[in-house]
């Protein structure tokens, strides 16, 4: 019998407290979430969970529980899921050890979140458990990170300035243009050259809009911007395809909507040089020799110090129009692929603990701007991320 949600010792349960984002995510919840909050942290190492739990002793939340769990023993990971609202993972590769952690907290009932940008992980969760999440009125919600928390949140705030400024119900387009400083992990590494090799698989399905509605994605191509004084170079990541899910699932974003996904680059050298690099990544990670040899470039638990973290920073611009309504919006923070994916998984998972009953009553295999939207855009604003209107 599933376990009613009040009636759950922990709040939120973290998988991944020893590795180094989820390091971060375990400092955050334990600085940021509600004093006597009860929440836990999970993994298969119990005395490496104990350290990271005495390291964060002082703090005004730590965490009141450890459990033990590996990714292969499906009855432990189901008995947390069964004392837990909400499941929360930061260990990748996703496609290696996501699955038997989100079939669980479906399973036993619990919400899940996760910091994912791998399109063969998020399709398979759809295709396997999108059914069995509305069933048993979970919500499955993966890229709570900077994958893709920003854009899919970024362009929901530029539909409603649209919207506000009479452009409801009209045709949409919106594009999203990326600039960011920062440094990478290890494990973020070694997701990124198993997500280049995994390009052949399809990017997650867009769910059909019901009725006329359409979302679709715009022609890819490098091209100047005026407005930005900068060149647009399209982005190959999951990010346009969870916008894309979001349009087609919400009816407010119209009867037509178009989303374009673009890193801004000054330079247009540098738009070539990044190109190429790309391009390279690409066709080492296809072969099993070479893709071996990249991922020792840099091993899982390796990241940035904590200055190369506080000189990191991101912007996100959006630039939409529907009919005659034009609007740009922003979204800033801090150091992306870390410092601010803590932040964004924390409050997702808090979003869905805390904030049940003022949520959209929307079940299955969701986005972030499809299951919690401005709710959790509040909690992100409050805890210093910046959502504005530029024009």
């Amino acid at each position: 019998m599933v376990r009613a949600m009040s009636e759950r010792p922990h709040a939120v349960t973290l998988f991944g407290a020893t590795g180094f984002t989820g390091g971060l995510a375990a400092r955050y919840l334990a600085d940021h979430a509600p004093k006597g909050l009860r929440w836990a942290i999970a993994g298969r190492n119990k005395s490496k969970l104990e350290a990271v739990r005495r390291e964060l002793e002082g703090l005004p939340c730590p965490p009141s529980a450890v459990l033990e769990a590996d990714a292969s023993n499906s009855g432990a990971l189901l008995e947390i899921a069964r004392a837990s609202r909400v499941i929360a993972t930061t260990v990748g590769p996703f496609i290696q050890y996501g699955l038997p952690v989100v079939r669980a907290a479906v399973a036993g009932g619990a919400d899940y979140v996760d910091i994912t940008g791998e399109p063969a992980f998020v399709q398979r969760t759809i295709d396997e458990l999108d059914a069995d999440a509305r069933r048993e009125q979970v919500r499955v919600v993966s890229c709570c990170g900077f994958d893709s928390i920003p854009h899919d949140l970024g362009a929901q705030f530029c539909l409603e300035t649209l919207r506000a400024r009479g452009g409801a119900d009209q045709p949409t387009t919106i594009e999203g243009f990326v600039r960011s400083r920062g440094t990478f992990s290890g494990g973020t590494w070694h997701s990124a050259i198993g997500g280049f090799s995994q390009l052949r698989a399809a990017m997650p399905k867009k769910t059909r809009a019901s009725g006329p509605r359409r979302a679709r994605g715009m022609k890819p191509r490098i091209r100047w911007v005026p407005e930005l004084a900068s060149w647009a170079m399209p982005l190959p990541t999951i990010d346009p395809a969870v916008v894309l899910r979001s349009a087609n699932a919400l009816e407010e974003y119209g009867p037509d909507f178009r989303y374009g996904h673009y890193a801004r680059v000054k330079r247009l050298p540098t738009v070539i040089a990044s190109a190429a690099a790309v391009g390279t990544l690409v066709a080492l990670s296809q072969l099993g020799p070479t893709r071996s040899l990249l991922l020792r470039v840099k091993q899982p638990g390796e990241g940035p110090s904590a200055e190369q973290r506080h000189k990191s920073w991101f912007e996100v611009t959006m630039i939409g129009t529907a009919g005659s309504a034009k609007a740009t919006i922003t979204v800033r923070g801090g150091d992306p692929g870390y410092g601010e994916t803590a932040k964004m998984i924390s409050e997702s998972a808090l979003c869905l603990a805390l904030d049940r009953e003022r949520l959209p009553s929307r079940h299955g295999v969701l986005t972030t701007a499809s299951a919690m939207g401005p709710i959790l855009r509040e909690r992100l604003v409050a805890a210093g991320m910046r959502f504005d209107v530029q024009s």
